[in-house]
């Protein structure tokens, strides 16, 4: 089974020494022609999980009765199908993911619908920072922040170039 992480275990192009060092940088408008369809394989991704969570709480269910009941097995069948069933999704989890990252993004949270796309902003490496619901790219953060320290890109919704503003290269 092929591992999602990069070297370091953290994401694909972390170094081993921390830094990031991406194969691929996008501008704002590079990483914007691409939503529509990370978007989609967002979507698939976030429907495979909800599969995965249905099963694992039904192997729960099924797990508690079995010790409420002290012993009484529920139907091996019908365990060993939504086993099989969870364990597909989480496969198709795993291919879905693939895709978006050979695009060059990283998925953050497939539940929040979080991607992030390497960047060079104001001459550092850095993230745009894109969330399910957003009409555009609007916010950035550094390599370490995270979600909780996303910036607004310079020149807000309007009065842009398509390019995007001038601080992200």
């Amino acid at each position: 089974e092929e591992s999602m992480e990069g070297p370091a275990g953290g994401f694909p192009g972390r170094e081993l020494d921390g830094t990031f060092m991406s194969s691929k940088y996008f501008s704002r408008h590079e990483a914007e022609q691409l939503l529509p369809l990370i978007e989609g394989f967002l979507k698939q991704a976030q429907e495979h999980k909800q599969a995965v969570d249905a099963a694992q709480v039904e192997l729960t269910k099924a797990a508690s009765r079995i010790m409420v009941l002290g012993g009484s097995y529920p139907s091996y069948s019908d365990l060993v199908r939504t086993k099989t069933e969870r364990d597909q999704a989480s496969a198709r989890i795993v291919e879905t993911i693939s895709k978006i990252q050979e695009a060059g993004c990283l998925v953050k949270d497939i539940d929040e619908g979080l991607i992030d796309f390497p960047s060079i902003i104001e001459g550092q490496e850095a993230f745009l920072c894109w969330k399910q619901g957003e009409v555009r790219i609007e916010y950035w953060h550094g390599l370490e922040d995270g979600f909780a320290g996303r910036k607004r890109l310079d020149g807000g919704p309007s009065g842009e170039s398509p390019s995007g503003p001038s601080r992200v290269q």
